[in-house]
């Protein structure tokens, strides 16, 4: 029976990856260098005085035709050097801009409240969002503008995190597993997840639905809105797999952080509807599979545990190379060990309890 149960688990599994494989894999068309958008990139900072100034570097060194750059940084009333880093560098530097939130949009607070004040004062036809913790490629703005076809709403990119230590590796892994499920799905017209450290939307769409402000509060406020400029029915969402546009962040430095960044995560994958609650089921019992195999030991069960493992590292393979990024054997198995356990513990911890720590604040 136990066999049975991970054959029917993995089998359902391995047709959702082929199909995410399939969507993560669809080109689409970019618009000529001569028509590129205006640009509003915004981020949202809060006591991020260690990670700032390689951000605000690499926001520097974008390469985008520069009167039709604006850089808006909004320091979410920072306790530490935040404020005064962001001031030193970007003075004289006209592409920047600095903002303290000075109120709350309705019923918006933390980060949320950031994004939407600087979105306000905006003026670039497309918005640009990524995190004070990240390092953004020299052509990502120029990469993830460029898809910005008149019917296109919204376009995602990929993001990855060094890769130091095992630890850190599994994160990086992870990271790439998601967001191609979350590409795949996209690009098939049925948007399971994005990530806030690396999106765009076309201003209008933000405003037709009503901004921040109109969604309902969320700890993962970049779904919400993805789902907000989905639900209008108006523009393409799409999701390229084109290495211009990555974004490096750093991984969580310990498990603590760790912990708190996927049951976030987790939190905000309640909102799922039926689709996505069965890729989870299917996932959820192909790993429980691998957990289980130990105590109901068969030639077919360890099988089937060598079958997941090459699934896995065939759905992700390709999408390294096509980032220009390298997998280490290692840091594969430290990203299975640790998709195992994630997988299998996350409902346990979400579901009774939904509170959530968030860069110092408690949602």
């Amino acid at each position: 029976m136990f066999e049975l149960i991970f054959l029917t688990g993995l089998s359902f599994y391995f047709i959702e990856i082929l199909i995410f494989t399939i969507g993560a894999g669809i080109r689409f068309g970019k618009i000529d260098d001569i028509d590129l958008p205006p640009i509003s990139v915004i981020v949202a900072a809060r006591n991020e005085e260690e990670n700032i100034l390689d951000c605000l570097s690499s926001l520097q060194n974008l390469i985008y035709p520069e009167e039709k750059i604006e850089i808006i940084i909004v320091n979410d009333h920072s306790t530490d050097r935040t404020g005064e880093i962001i001031e030193s560098f970007i003075s004289e530097k006209k592409r920047f801009r600095l903002i303290t939130p000075s109120e709350s949009i309705g019923h918006l607070k933390g980060k949320t409240n950031a994004l939407a004040n600087a979105v306000k004062i905006s003026n670039g036809e497309i918005i640009l969002t990524t995190d004070a913790d990240c390092k953004v490629n020299p052509k990502w703005a120029l990469t993830l503008a460029s898809y910005f076809k008149p019917d296109v709403g919204f376009v995602g990119g990929y993001t990855t995190q060094g890769d130091a230590t095992p630890f850190f590796g599994m994160q990086a892994i992870d990271f790439i597993y998601l967001l191609t499920v979350a590409a795949g799905s996209i690009n098939l017209k049925k948007p399971l997840s994005c990530i806030g450290n690396n999106m765009s939307y076309r201003k209008s769409a933000y405003l037709e639905v009503g901004g921040y402000e109109n969604l309902k509060f969320s700890v993962t406020e970049d779904f919400n809105l993805l789902m907000a400029i989905h639900h209008l029915k108006k523009y393409k969402i799409i999701y390229p797999l084109d290495k211009g546009g990555l974004v490096t962040s750093k991984p969580c430095p310990d498990l603590k952080s760790l912990f708190w960044q996927k049951k976030r995560w987790g939190v905000g994958g309640i909102e799922s509807d039926f689709i996505g609650y069965m890729v989870m089921v299917w996932g959820y019992i192909s790993n429980l599979g691998l957990l289980l195999t130990p105590f109901f030991f068969t030639t077919t069960a360890l099988y089937l545990c060598l079958l997941k493992l090459c699934i896995d590292y065939f759905f992700v393979l390709p999408v390294f190379n096509k980032l220009g990024l390298k997998i280490k054997v290692l840091h594969f198995f430290a990203f299975e060990i640790y998709f195992i356990l994630y997988v299998i513990l996350l409902p346990f911890i979400v579901l009774p309890d939904r509170k959530v720590k968030w860069k110092g604040r408690e949602f």
